[in-house]
């Protein structure tokens, strides 16, 4: 018993400090302040206003931020979802030459950071004319290593009596992956999306290198252009709300299938 309460103790602990910088955000968005002061509590706002979003929402190229960003993260969403679900049943349930060195020899690139790819893109994607266009966010996008190992991890847990069954009904490679597997793999799939989201939504580095217009900033870039510009506390903490919105709700969305998909890609190597 003592055990648990101190358990929950801390529990209460961590969660009160991992959303202290949420409620920050939030109040602070909510208080026309240039700057932060020697008052401690400068960000809990006395008179709550709209002005710092209403002033990223004037904007002139807020919507096409907006509509940039949805671009560059959904397109490669759905393509992460469909080539990490068809290389992970590959790799997790069908036998060929060489299968476990090309899976490890694939995963081994994820050790290689992604920064230090970053001068050869440029200078290939610059031969390809595909500076300050989609491609160049998109292309190197449209599929990830860790996808395919979670999707993998997640079907070899599935019974291979289930998958001989189908075969022996009749049902060829198509149908079992389409009918049988992808439906059981939804956790690892929604994994994947959250992931995907996540990471292309919130993405500053990859555009503030590729994108040098405005009109074809995200809206990671957009706000850091604004920030740049504005240097305002409150503008700040508004940007950063506006941002976070999006996968917050992606997030609470596939929450269900994102903790099933954690904890079930771990029960078979």
């Amino acid at each position: 018993m003592k055990k648990n309460v101190f358990v929950y103790l801390m529990l209460m602990i961590l969660g009160i400090i991992f959303f202290f910088p949420f409620a920050m955000m939030i109040l602070g968005s909510l208080q026309k302040v240039e700057r932060a002061t020697a008052d401690p509590l400068f960000w809990i706002p006395t008179n709550p206003t709209l002005y710092n979003f209403s002033y990223i929402m004037n904007q002139s190229s807020f919507v096409q931020w907006i509509k940039n960003s949805l671009v560059i993260t959904i397109v490669p969403v759905l393509a992460q979802i469909f080539f990490g679900a068809v290389l992970g049943y590959i790799f997790a349930k069908k036998k060929f030459p060489g299968r476990e060195f090309v899976f490890w020899t694939m995963m081994a690139v994820v050790m290689v950071p992604g920064q230090l790819l970053i001068i050869p893109k440029y200078v290939m994607f610059s031969q390809f004319g595909w500076i300050n266009t989609y491609a160049s966010i998109i292309v190197p996008e449209l599929w990830a290593i860790m996808g395919v190992f979670l999707v993998r991890q997640f079907m070899m847990t599935i019974p291979k009596d289930l998958e001989e069954a189908a075969y022996m009904d009749g049902a060829g490679d198509f149908t079992i992956f389409f009918r049988i597997m992808l439906p059981l793999a939804k956790p690892a799939i929604a994994t994947i999306g959250t992931f995907a989201f996540i990471s292309c939504w919130n993405d500053l580095f990859t555009p503030l290198i590729f994108m040098t217009s405005e009109d074809m900033f995200p809206i990671t870039v957009g706000l850091a252009s604004i920030l740049t510009k504005e240097g305002n506390f409150g503008v700040e903490m508004a940007g950063s709300a506006i941002s976070f919105v999006p996968t917050f709700l992606i997030f609470i969305f596939f929450q269900r299938y994102f903790t099933e998909g954690i904890a079930m890609t771990g029960l078979k190597s």
